[in-house]
């Protein structure tokens, strides 16, 4: 890649809008395990100014889906470990659930007509294990979870949940095993958007924990039969655009 990128515009939103493109970087490949990331490369490649990259950078930062090396800048980690992936689902088993029943009390019509139109668009969505498939599931997949954890109000919770990242989908990428329990993960959120038309705060909870549950245990056995099978792929460095454009 290079500065033929398309430039972001200018807006309040710009450090979202760049967190937002580099996490479409990771998920779709262009930056790999192992890879540099230069701030003043992506800010070219982005037509920005590099402040809202650093900033970007710091948050990826926070939830682990870059890393900060001393003095050299910022690197995409290794392949999550099976533990790793596990601790990630176990807090979310902690955090999910409460932020769902905390936006059960508060749901309207907005929230159920926005749930529903995520979950149209994963059925929609191919699930092959290309990374424009992955990125076209998983982004319909985070804004169903992302609308139940804005719309509990509880900024506190919100910030942990947003460190929790995209783990789970860069390992499916790196290792090309795709959108395997589509049928389950959609099944999963009609059941929860059912819930939340009935409007019963307990049962949201114990349905969005069987949810969360269901993905770990799906996620461990993928990682498991890629191990299994020697398609967890070592740190992979490259020598194009901004992963080698040095600051």
């Amino acid at each position: 890649m290079g500065a033929h990128g398309d430039a972001l515009p200018s807006r309040n939103t710009l450090v979202d809008q760049v967190y937002e493109r580099l996490m479409e970087l990771l998920l779709d490949g262009t930056l790999r395990s192992g890879d540099p990331i230069s701030i003043d490369g992506t800010a070219r490649h982005l037509g920005v100014s590099p402040t809202p990259v650093r900033e970007a950078l710091a948050r990826l930062e926070s939830t682990g889906n870059v890393i900060r090396v001393a003095m050299r800048g910022y690197r995409v980690p290794e392949v999550p470990g099976a533990k790793e992936m596990a601790d990630i689902m176990d807090a979310r088993l902690l955090i999910e659930p409460r932020l769902a029943e905390l936006a059960c009390a508060r749901a309207d019509a907005d929230l159920l007509r926005a749930l529903e139109e995520a979950i149209e668009e994963q059925e929609r969505a191919p699930h092959t294990s290309d990374a424009a498939a992955i990125t076209k599931y998983h982004r319909p997949d985070e804004r169903f979870h992302r609308l139940i954890a804005e719309h509990a109000d509880n900024s506190a919770l919100l910030r942990a949940y947003d460190a929790l990242g995209g783990h789970g989908q860069r390992f499916r990428l790196f290792v090309g095993v795709g959108v395997q329990d589509s049928e389950h993960a959609i099944a999963e959120h009609r059941e929860l958007l059912a819930a939340f038309k009935r409007g019963y705060g307990p049962e949201v909870y114990r349905i969005m924990h069987a949810h969360i549950t269901g993905v770990k245990e799906r996620a461990l056995a993928e990682r498991a039969r890629a191990e299994d099978s020697n398609e967890i792929p070592d740190a992979r460095g490259h020598d194009e655009g901004i992963a080698n454009s040095r600051d």
